[in-house]
This record gives structure tokens, sequence and C-alpha cells, in this order.
């Protein structure tokens, strides 16, 4: 079988599934470079407004998969390029909603950073480990989690290595929505439904402008929001929107 499936559930809603069982859903290099495929291929896709990333009930990811990093020299690693792989998850246009049910460890945290949104089960578990086995984080673990939880917080995760349970993670600001674990993925395809139905160039322009201006000055973000704002005054969909709020019906955005 496949180590990721591409699901459709409904219209506008795409699920794309870790599927490693085997290993906790352990991310090798073929894992990998079939998430970018899968998200290469969603990214292009019109009839996709929202993505689920998710993996099974035990485990979202619980890491890099080491069996491919015991005899690995540092040119082996140069030349994998991962991040030209997490780029293909971070860069869709399209929001992303991560799912998680038991263990986001290693590259599993660092694979839901790339995410927009992290719905969490009440036993899920959050850490950075690689510590403990003489490496450090490789893929953001050190980067997008102090700029989303702060410098304090990132310390904690990655000098100790030790993992923390959904609620400190809530606490901390890595889990958008912490639910029951059965509840985990009937609230991401809800929250994926609900962002479908929204105009879809107003939905990619608020993520570009996030995402860009987590790097820029105050004054350059701004300017980013309001020509992005401006930009969104062209759109069929601006007036659809407007026109069904006056006229109190429900709006039938194209993308247009």
């Amino acid at each position: 079988m496949s180590e990721v499936l591409v699901e459709r559930p409904e219209d506008g809603v795409a699920i794309v599934r870790i599927n490693r069982p085997e290993v906790r859903n352990a991310l090798n290099v073929a894992t990998r470079k079939k998430l970018a495929e899968a998200f290469a291929a969603l990214s292009e896709d019109a009839g996709v407004r929202a993505i689920i990333l998710t993996g099974n009930a035990e485990s979202f990811a619980a890491g890099a998969d080491l069996r491919e990093f015991v005899d690995a020299t540092p040119i082996d690693l140069l030349l994998r390029h991962t991040e030209r792989l997490w780029r293909a998850v971070s860069s869709t246009p399209q929001p992303v909603i991560a799912a998680i049910n038991g263990f986001a460890l290693g590259g599993g945290l660092e694979l839901a950073m790339h995410a927009d949104i992290i719905v969490a089960g009440e036993g899920a578990k959050f850490g950075q480990p690689e510590v403990r086995v003489g490496i450090m984080p490789g893929a953001g673990g050190t980067q997008r989690l102090t700029r989303a939880i702060g410098k304090f917080h990132t310390m904690k995760l990655c000098l100790t290595g030790r993992p923390v349970d959904a609620a400190e993670a809530y606490q901390m600001g890595i889990v958008s929505t912490l639910v029951a674990d059965d509840q985990v993925m009937e609230t991401a395809l809800k929250m994926a439904r609900d962002l479908a139905a929204l105009p879809p160039l107003a939905v990619q322009q608020i993520k570009e402008v996030i995402v860009a201006g987590e790097d820029c000055s105050l004054e350059a973000g701004l300017m980013l929001e309001r020509k992005a704002m401006q930009m969104l005054f062209a759109s069929d969909d601006k007036k659809e929107g407007m026109q069904a709020f006056f006229e109190k019906r429900k709006p039938a955005f194209t993308g247009r």
C-alpha cells in the first residue's frame, strides 16, 4: 500500500493521510516525496479549497525514520534536499489543517508546523526529541517553533527533548483547537467544509499575507495586507458576497 493516501470525502475538501502504521507513521524519504507530490498536485486543483493532513488514531507522525539516518553522511543529507519536499506543503495556496491523534514528534511536529491550523486530540503528544539521539531538529523545529510559540517554550522542547501533552501544547500555542480524541477528524472536516464554502481568493490571500508577514517589518506587512485587500475588490466573489449579504441569501462563490 502507498505510504500516502489522498481522499476526497466531499466537494472542496481533500485529505492527505500518512499511511505507515507499522512504524507509527515515521517519515522516511519515500513518504516525504509522496507527501510533496500529493500537495503539489492538490495546489493546482481549483476544485480543492481546503486540505486536511493526518495520520491515524495512534500516530500523526512519530518522527523521522532513524533507519535512514544511522549510517548517513553529511553529504547524504545535503543531497536529499528534504527542504524542497517540506516546501511543497507550506507553499500550498489552500489552507491546510493538521488533524493530530497520538504522536507528533520530531519530524512529525515539524511537518505539522507546515500546516496553517492544528486540531489535536487530548491524547496527542508533541515534542522535538532529536537531542536524545545526538542530533537536533533540522526541518524547522528551532525556527518555525520559535516564531510560533517564542524562545522559551521552544528551548524547553528542543533542549530537553521531552514531549508535552496536548493540553500543554495548546497552552503554548502549538495547537489551534483541542478536542476529544474521537472528535479530531470530525472537527477538522467541519472546519475544512466551512473553509471550502468561503471565497477561495480571499482565503488564499489571507493565508499568503499572514505567512509572508511573519518575516518582514510591520510596515511592510501592513502594505502587503492593504494591497491584497485592494486586489480582492476586483473579484467576482467580492461582488457576490456583498450582494448576498444585502439580499439575505447564501452566497455562491466561484473563485473568480
